[in-house]
Parts: structure tokens; C-alpha cells; sequence
């Protein structure tokens, strides 16, 4: 099948399992495991008439290609995966907080900054489909359940999906050390695009020049920057911090 993907691990299974079963082709699970994860994945698993191979953890490694995959793996049907960026932002009943990932190819990056978003309430992330990671079996498994419940939506023209939000009223923010403001004195308006650029070279000139406002973080330490995962984490709980207090 042109659209299978490999997903491991308990996190990416069961989010799987409760979020889109039909999706999954076949499961590969440990034979002789049967402690209360797993029971759970083949309660599941049966109730939803998914078909589950018992084999040895050679043959797991094999598959996962030597991942820590726990004694579970499955094939996905990727296909079933695709969200429209424009039913995410109809059918929302509060002001969209979106997170843009530009030139973000690392899978363990954007299996982070899945999960962070996931935790602060994201409705889409964002990322073009050239130089960009895709989501693949090491991305769902740091993103820990969050690659199977965050729309994750691939473009092909980033800069114009940008253009296409703004006329949607929806502010496109960027973070830059030489920002006009900081994180923690800025007043975050209503409907936010967060856009976070690759390590070490940032967001595209394009990407940048389309920011309604540059944002720095402070750093009161001595190092020069973070992971982007972190930066995104930091940037999203302010958002929502402020959007609490509103």
C-alpha cells in the first residue's frame, strides 16, 4: 500500500487505537507480553476487528528497525490522515491558535514541537512539503500520541497559505531576538499563526517578511538559544496564559 506508515510504541498505538482505528492496517505485538498495556491494545484491538500478528522481538526489531518500539507496532494507512486546513478553522469554536513549522526537517524536532502542541491546545500545525520533516514512525513516537491527534497539514506553497490566514484575520507571528517586543510584553491578539524557523537558520526571508509582528524571547542565561520545540512550548503558554486572563 503506497500510504502505509509504521507507528511504535504504546503512546502512538493507543492514541491510534481511540482516535481513528480504521486507519490501522495490522498490529505486531510481542508474543508472551501480556501485562496491562497490552492487554488493553488487544482488548481494543479486538473490539475494533483489527488484525493482530503475534511475533518474536526479532522480528519486532526488524520492522521498527531497531527502535524502542515496547513490544507493539503497527502499519497505518496514511491516507486517512489528511485534513483540510480550512475544516480545522471552520468548525472551531474559539479563535484559532496554529503553530507554523518552517524548515523544521529533524523528526525528533517535529515529533516535539507535535507533542507541545498537543499539550497547549493547537488546532492545526502548519509546514510546507519540501525541506520538512514528514511524519514518520521516530516522529510518532517523541511526539508520545500527538502525531495521531493534531492535524499536522503539508503545503505547497507556505507563503501563500500565510497570505490566506491574514485575509482570514489571523495574526502570523514570528520570534526573533531583535524582535520589536518580548514574549512577556506583548499583548497576543485574538487569533494567532505562530511561526517557528529552523535551528541555526531561523525562518525563510519570505516567511519572515510576512510576520505581522517579530517577537523576542528573553534569555537571561548564557546560552544563545534553544530547541525549537522549546521555543514553541515557551511561546504557546504564554498565549494561552494571556488568553486565560481575558
Amino acid at each position: 500500500m503506497a500510504n502505509q506508515r509504521l507507528i511504535i510504541g504504546f503512546h502512538a498505538i493507543n492514541a491510534r487505537l481511540w482516535q481513528n482505528p480504521s486507519s490501522i492496517i495490522e498490529l505486531y505485538v510481542l508474543e508472551g507480553k501480556h501485562d496491562a498495556r497490552m492487554r488493553d491494545v488487544l482488548d481494543k484491538a479486538a473490539a475494533e476487528n483489527i488484525r493482530v500478528i503475534f511475533a518474536d522481538a526479532a522480528r519486532l526489531d526488524n520492522l521498527s528497525k531497531h527502535a524502542r518500539h515496547q513490544g507493539v507496532v503497527g502499519f497505518i494507512d496514511a491516507s486517512k490522515n489528511h485534513v483540510d486546513l480550512d475544516d480545522v478553522l471552520d468548525n472551531l469554536n474559539e479563535p484559532p491558535l496554529l503553530l507554523i513549522l518552517d524548515g523544521i526537517t529533524d523528526p525528533h524536532n517535529l515529533g516535539a514541537c507535535l507533542r507541545v502542541a498537543d499539550a497547549m491546545g493547537v488546532h492545526a500545525v502548519i509546514a510546507p512539503k519540501d525541506k520538512s520533516a514528514g511524519l514518520n514512525a521516530t516522529v510518532s513516537k517523541v511526539a508520545c500520541g500527538a502525531a495521531e491527534t493534531v492535524p499536522y497539514i503539508t503545503v505547497t506553497n507556505l507563503a501563500r497559505t500565510i497570505r490566506n490566514l491574514k485575509e482570514r484575520g489571523i495574526w502570523i507571528l514570528g520570534t526573533d531576538m531583535d524582535g520589536a517586543t518580548d514574549l512577556y510584553h506583548f499583548d497576543a491578539p485574538e487569533a494567532i499563526a505562530w511561526i517557528m524557523g529552523a535551528e541555526g537558520n531561523g525562518m525563510r526571508r519570505l516567511t519572515r517578511d510576512l510576520c505581522d509582528m517579530l517577537i523576542s524571547i528573553p534569555m537571561f542565561g548564557t546560552v544563545e538559544s534553544m530547541n525549537v520545540s522549546v521555543c514553541a512550548g515557551m511561546v504557546l503558554s504564554e498565549t494561552r496564559r494571556q488568553r486565560t486572563l481575558k
